[in-house]
């Protein structure tokens, strides 16, 4: 099991991650031990999933690594990330049982998400 994943962002881009991840993805925030509160970035939770967003200075996106989350709500998802202006680009049938898009994050890390359909070895 995975404890969480983290993907790096900019300094200072606390707000717009929370924009994102909380308002857009519906994920909640959770606090940071204080300790490591004083770094910067913020911490998400929910979906069966921990992403953290640790500041790094020399950030550089990750275009080809990414995260891989699976959601119920596949289709409502991927609308409200169009809608909000970040581009959704939709799979073929590469993995069997699974319906699944990628879109990137407002830093540029790139995002999977997957909903099995019920059909493959994971469905």
């Amino acid at each position: 099991m995975i404890h969480h994943v983290l993907l790096a962002c900019p300094r200072g881009s606390e707000d717009l991650s929370r924009s994102f991840y909380a308002g857009l993805l519906g994920l909640t925030e959770k606090p940071k031990p204080p300790a490591l509160a004083a770094r910067g970035g913020c911490w998400f939770t929910g979906y069966d999933a921990e992403l953290h967003l640790g500041v790094e200075d020399d950030f550089v996106p990750a275009r080809k690594a990414h995260p891989a989350l699976v959601r119920t709500d596949l289709d409502d998802l991927a609308a409200r990330l169009d809608a909000a202006g970040h581009a959704v680009t939709w799979g073929d049938d590469e993995i069997p049982g699974m319906r699944r898009f990628h879109t990137h994050d407002p830093h540029g890390n790139r995002l999977e998400f997957l909903a099995p359909t019920g059909g493959g070895p994971r469905g």
